[in-house]
């Protein structure tokens, strides 16, 4: 069925992260839920209360549940179990179908809650738990964490993954029912033309240096180690080249402390981040831990020459020495030296810059929503959900925010 067919559904979301959280999953589900509201759905939205809500009820359309913070990850929270606030909710709004898209307390309860009244549960993968495990001190709980994961997502109708990739991987692994959920990029917002020569001057940049950027969490999972080891080759064959580093994280302040030479500008959001991609000329990714990385397709659409590992969204949009750099996973020699012969070939560099905004132009949201909309569809009609096909076009109306 063609998605312009497709009949409004009532859609709950549950996720323990949203704007204005910063983080690439906090990112994919303001895309979402504005997304299938755009095509007409109607989107219970169910989250933890952040700081800048207050006391009060939460924005229509918006559930607020209590939350705690996430130790390590100043500003994000994690969802309590309201198991029974859950049915409460849909026993008022059912929804035709669930969207679950983080495995913590609140997604627990959301899947177990879904579950108990019938109401069909796709679930999200979004973040690598198991791989973030290694970073922490926590390598031999790998395998339970992978095992915990099947467990939760196989109790699900559907699970989406962004990337094939990572679809053959979790079916390896025996994940069931593992779909596609691919990422978007907002090429308005994220545009070559954001370049600010004011900004680059606060770098202590003129008009022929080069910035090397890098742009995500400050942290020992996103291998930032490599970041700054390249950062520091660059700056020692080249003269001209800046480096600066866009997050923050538990390593900012004992990093900016032990290179001098980088500045380290902390998180930027909206208008303000896409300035800072576009003010730069490369893009260091050198993590191994993501499971699409969002960062990469919004360096690409700032028309950024990105030199990452090849996997996730690097493997999915970039190819090699055309419109970006790709290096063998975990092989840091490369991934330097890579980009120290890009930068040597300057024509070529500024011709695969070109390459990525055009590549990128192509990952349009609007595609990428239509797609998780039909198989919304799909896992409503495989479950013979009643009432598919009908209009809910009273629903709006049900809906004004629960403040918790």
């Amino acid at each position: 069925m063609h998605s312009q067919s497709l009949q409004p559904m009532r859609i709950g979301v549950v996720t323990e992260t949203y704007p204005p959280e910063i983080n690439g999953v906090a990112n994919t589900m303001r895309q979402l839920v504005t997304g299938l509201a755009g095509r007409g759905h109607h989107v219970l939205l169910v989250r933890p209360r952040q700081a800048a809500d207050g006391r009060g009820r939460g924005p229509r359309g918006q559930f607020l549940v209590p939350g705690l913070p996430i130790p390590g990850y100043q500003g994000l929270r994690f969802g309590l179990p309201v198991y029974w606030r859950l049915r409460n909710i849909w026993a008022r709004l059912r929804p035709h179908v669930v969207y679950v898209a983080t495995q913590g307390p609140l997604g627990h309860a959301a899947l177990n809650a879904a579950r108990r009244v019938s109401i069909p549960v796709v679930t999200g993968f979004h973040t690598q738990f198991h791989q973030y495990s290694r970073h922490y001190g926590l390598g031999l709980l790998t395998q339970p964490i992978v095992n915990t994961l099947k467990n939760f997502h196989n109790r699900s109708d559907a699970t989406l993954v962004p990337t094939s990739a990572l679809r053959a991987q979790l079916n390896e692994a025996g994940f069931h029912n593992v779909h596609v959920f691919s990422r978007g990029v907002d090429t308005t917002l994220f545009d070559p033309a954001r370049r600010n020569d004011a900004l680059r001057r606060a770098w202590g940049c003129g008009e022929q240096d080069l910035v090397a950027l890098y742009v995500g969490r400050i942290a020992a999972e996103k291998n930032i180690h490599l970041a700054l080891a390249c950062m520091e080759a660059l700056s020692a064959r080249f003269d001209n080249l800046r480096c600066v580093l866009v997050g923050d994280g538990p390593e900012r302040a004992r990093l900016a402390r032990s290179h001098p030479g980088c500045r380290f500008v902390g998180a930027k959001v909206g208008e303000e981040l896409a300035a800072h991609y576009a003010s730069g000329d490369l893009f260091l990714f050198p993590s191994l831990t993501e499971t699409f990385g969002n960062v990469v397709t919004e360096a690409m659409a700032s028309g950024l020459l990105v030199n990452a590992f090849d996997y996730a969204a690097a493997h999915e949009h970039i190819r090699h020495g055309s419109n970006g750099l790709l290096a063998p996973c975990g092989d840091d020699d490369a991934f330097i030296a890579g980009v120290l012969e890009a930068v040597e070939r300057s024509a070529q560099l500024q011709r695969m810059r070109e390459a990525a905004r055009h590549a990128a132009e192509s990952l349009s949201w609007g595609r990428i929503i239509a797609g998780l909309e039909e198989r919304l569809h799909d896992v409503l009609r495989q479950r013979g959900a009643e009432g598919v096909e009908r209009r809910v076009d009273a629903v709006g109306h049900a809906a004004s925010g629960n403040g918790a």
